[in-house]
């Protein structure tokens, strides 16, 4: 969760109060917080301290001074919900260009107008921004937050994607102009923004934001332009935020206006801007309405464990920064405003309840449903078939879940198009590219790693692999595995092959001599497969379904994984047997 640092003087200041770090350290815990640390500010000499508060990672609206004391002092009464409201002026007006769609889709922006800021409220200003940057963007990669000084620049804004050699301005802080190729040389070597080079680096064009005079505002999600550079005097603030994703894109931009709007000459007011998108319709932003939903206070009591009317509720809710209106004894109209963008569900309503009835102050009951647990069936028939295993001799591994694609295809002598794996989008390794559908390369790897060790070589596991499949609904399923392999200088299929009667009869299945699909297990030699030695494999059939393989393994294969000496192995599905 992230950690902020506010300065304890001025937030006694906003809270219009003063508290020991005892009482200070209560309050946190009752809101839900925790006072993590108190440190020194030498600066100082000794009168004052940090207070380093870790706030949930779903609290962006109190990842600031402004916004924590702004929902405390509303916790403890002493100030209402504020109500944000749009200007009338004239909006300012930023297009959108098709090239952005090759690489950064989505900008949206508002203006702060005529702001006052002090050194206190400029630095939270700028610390609020690396904290969502670090958070809720994900390192920039889903948001980029440029903010500048309105009054250097001339609307109407473009937003565009051009190639590297063709943007060329001063970044911020900066003496020269550099080319955009060139200042992703530069900042590779910038400790603080080498980590956002990559974002755009490799791609043909990169994003730019350019005023009516041609002016580049920022080059995101890397660097602002220095022409319209912020300080502590700036009066009126513009802020963009570039995105590949929509909703992030007006969290971040909301929190940033909603948590600095009270520093306006109009509190509270926001003006907004209009953006042209690539087809031609404009939208204006920020949308700061309130979102509505219904709930039932006796679901409320029920969830939390508590005995509460409607106007106590009400009242509960209120103190969480929650517009709540009785509507009648048991339904509640919650007004969500635009700083709650972590209120989703009717639990969290019960749980921001719950915050302010206060955990200690639930009553511990027992419950009145008897509840008895019981091992998970599948798990339960997974340890039955480890011991076994084991007693006849054979060695655990557990191995990677993710894997490459040759290790479950090329190495086989398939075809990765033919194998229903599920692909990782942006692997870091050439290792692990893909979800495993098979234990045996592990175990393969496992082998070839340990070739030192005395023969024979008898391996086994029994885990998940990751299966596409369409008819789930997130497009892939598990399925558990038994796999086992015998490594030795003869295949020693006899000894898999007896492993397979002994892992059915620990399963209670018996053999089927007739081969018929009523009952039993048998094997199929009637097939082919070009990981096994010809002639030398076969489906292990249980009631008529195909569960999986036994057999010696191709010398291709064998040698593909490194190995030297004849292998025979063994995996069934064990789900079947639940």
């Amino acid at each position: 969760m992230p950690t902020i640092g506010v300065k304890r003087s001025l937030l006694f200041k906003e809270l219009g109060q003063t508290y020991t770090d005892k009482e200070f350290d209560q309050l946190c815990f009752d809101y839900g917080l925790e006072l993590d640390d108190i440190e020194p500010i030498p600066e100082s000499n000794g009168e004052d301290v940090e207070y380093k508060i870790e706030i949930p990672a779903n609290r962006y609206d109190i990842l600031c001074l402004e916004g924590l004391s702004r929902a405390l002092k509303i916790f403890l009464k002493k100030a209402e919900i504020p109500k944000f409201t749009l200007s009338n002026q004239k909006f300012i007006r930023m297009k959108i260009l098709p090239n952005t769609q090759r690489i950064r889709p989505i900008v949206v922006g508002a203006v702060l107008r005529n702001i006052t800021f002090d050194a206190d409220s400029y630095n939270s200003f700028i610390k609020l921004q690396d904290k969502l940057h670090q958070n809720l963007c994900r390192n920039r990669t889903l948001v980029a937050i440029g903010t500048h000084d309105l009054d250097t620049i001339q609307q109407p804004f473009v937003y565009d994607a051009r190639e590297p050699q063709q943007i060329k301005f001063r970044s911020l802080n900066q003496k020269i102009e550099m080319r955009a190729d060139e200042m992703m040389e530069f900042y590779l070597k910038d400790t603080h923004l080498k980590r956002y080079v990559s974002i755009i680096q490799d791609s043909d064009v990169y994003p730019v934001i350019y005023d009516s005079n041609n002016v580049v505002l920022s080059l995101p999600p890397l660097i602002n332009g220095d022409h319209s550079k912020m300080s502590v005097k700036t009066k009126n603030i513009f802020i963009e935020c570039t995105a590949v994703d929509a909703h992030k894109a007006n969290v971040v931009l909301n929190t940033m206006l909603t948590m600095f709007a009270q520093y306006c000459s109009k509190p509270f007011e926001i003006e907004p801007v209009e953006v042209e998108q690539v087809d031609g319709k404009v939208i204006v932003y920020p949308d700061l309405s309130d979102r509505s939903q219904d709930v039932s206070v006796q679901k409320i009591n029920q969830r939390i464990g508590i005995n509460v009317n409607a106007d106590k509720a009400a009242e509960l809710l209120n103190r969480m920064c929650l517009r709540a209106n009785v509507i009648d004894s048991d339904t509640l109209r919650v007004d969500i405003p635009v700083t709650r963008a972590d209120i989703l569900h009717f639990c969290d309503i019960a749980e921001d309840c719950a915050v302010a009835y206060g955990f200690n102050n639930i009553i511990k009951t027992v419950p009145k449903t008897s509840c008895i647990g019981n091992q998970f069936e599948l798990n339960r028939v997974s340890d039955l078939l480890r011991h076994a295993v084991a007693e006849a001799g054979f060695m655990e591994a557990l191995t990677f879940t993710l894997c490459s694609c040759p290790d479950v295809a090329e190495k086989f002598g398939k075809k990765i198009e033919n194998i229903p794996a599920v692909h990782i989008a942006n692997p870091k390794t050439l290792e692990f590219q893909i979800g495993r559908t098979s234990l045996l390369p592990g175990l393969l790897k496992t082998i070839a790693n340990n070739q030192g060790t005395a023969l024979p070589i008898q391996l086994f596991e029994v885990s998940d692999v990751i299966l596409k499949d369409a008819s789930q609904e997130i497009g892939c399923r598990n399925e558990r595995h038994l796999c086992a392999v015998f490594y030795n200088k003869t295949p020693g299929f006899e000894t898999i092959h007896g492993l397979l009667d002994r892992v059915m009869t620990s399963l209670k299945v018996t053999y089927n001599e007739n081969r018929t699909n009523d009952k039993g297990y048998y094997l199929n030699n009637e097939c082919e497969d070009s990981a096994f030695f010809p002639g030398r494999h076969a489906q292990v059939m249980v009631c008529g379904a195909n569960i999986g393989v036994v057999g010696v393994l191709h010398p291709n294969v064998i040698e593909n994984f490194g190995l030297r000496l004849p292998c025979s192995i063994l995996e069934i599905n064990i789900e079947s047997f639940v």
